[in-house]
């Protein structure tokens, strides 16, 4: 097995950093990993904020709500960004609506994260540490403003890169029997997908308490009505602690807000400049 497959299988997010900065020629190299990475058109509608700065740092860590973020010294903030691509298209004379069109929004996104992603495998490569911040979804106004960003300009993820504190190991994932399909989509059974997840969380299980039955209950009453809500927390019941799948959708990432906050969500990418998710009222 070469090296590269070694560091792919190897992968865990890191969540423990010495404050011990990266070399700017680290840095350098990384970065430059990350702008190869697969574009469409190579267009590269994508713009990557780095941020070093102590305060900066804090500031992010208390938007994200993640403490550990503090200690890690380096931070990229990956950006789907039409506004380059449109003050290019008019000072060529050229027509632009890539930030009225869901198509190109659709490209910006997945090369925004291959971007993301080479670059943290390139981390990985230097002996660094790293891991995704997804909560940079719900602070899109603060990181904005924070970061001096124009209309068209759009945060999609962070990622914290530092050297480790301890060494991660990586997680069970579910095998290739279950997420790979030859040709056709194969309809799994029952059985094979709980064997599947069970195998993944294997002795990973959360203990019942009053709250987590009261959530889990006021989560599945909104989404799916009463009846269902008193089977899930008689499940759990009956199975002693509170499984998996509730715990990731009825505790976690609770499934009621998730629909709650979709509309408003919604309006928040509108007013940051992608007017293909709706009116565009307001653009800052």
């Amino acid at each position: 097995m070469n090296k590269t497959l070694q560091l792919l299988l190897k992968r865990a997010s890191c969540r423990a950093f010495t404050r011990k900065r990266v070399p700017a020629g680290v840095v350098k190299n990384i970065l430059a990993a990350g702008i190869q990475a697969p574009t469409g058109g190579n267009l590269q509608p994508y713009s990557v904020i780095k941020i070093e700065r102590r305060a900066s740092i804090d500031r992010l860590a208390e938007l994200c709500g993640q403490s550990f973020m503090k200690k890690a010294p380096l931070h990229f903030i990956f950006c789907v960004d039409f506004h380059r691509l449109k003050r290019w298209a008019r000072m060529e004379s050229a027509p632009f609506s890539a930030d009225r069109s869901l198509r190109p929004f659709w490209i910006a996104f997945q090369d925004t994260v291959l971007c993301a992603q080479n670059l943290c495998t390139a981390a990985d490569a230097h002996g660094l540490g790293s891991v995704y911040i997804g909560p940079i979804f719900d602070r899109i106004p603060e990181i904005r403003k924070m970061c001096r960003l124009p209309a068209g300009v759009v945060p999609v993820v962070s990622l914290v890169v530092g050297y480790p504190s301890v060494q991660p190991a990586p997680r069970k994932r579910l095998g290739a029997k279950i997420v790979v399909h030859n040709e056709v989509y194969r309809k799994i059974t029952d059985r094979e997908l709980l064997a599947g997840f069970s195998e993944k969380y294997k002795g990973v299980r959360r203990e019942i308490t009053k709250k987590d039955l009261e959530t889990l209950y006021r989560v599945c009453r909104s989404v799916h009505g009463e009846a269902y809500a008193k089977r899930s927390v008689k499940a759990a019941e009956k199975l002693g602690y509170i499984n998996r799948a509730q715990v990731y959708f009825g505790l976690n990432y609770q499934a009621d807000r998730m629909l709650s906050n979709t509309p408003k969500q919604l309006k928040m990418l509108s007013r940051a400049g992608l007017s293909c998710f709706g009116p565009d009222t307001k653009t800052t």
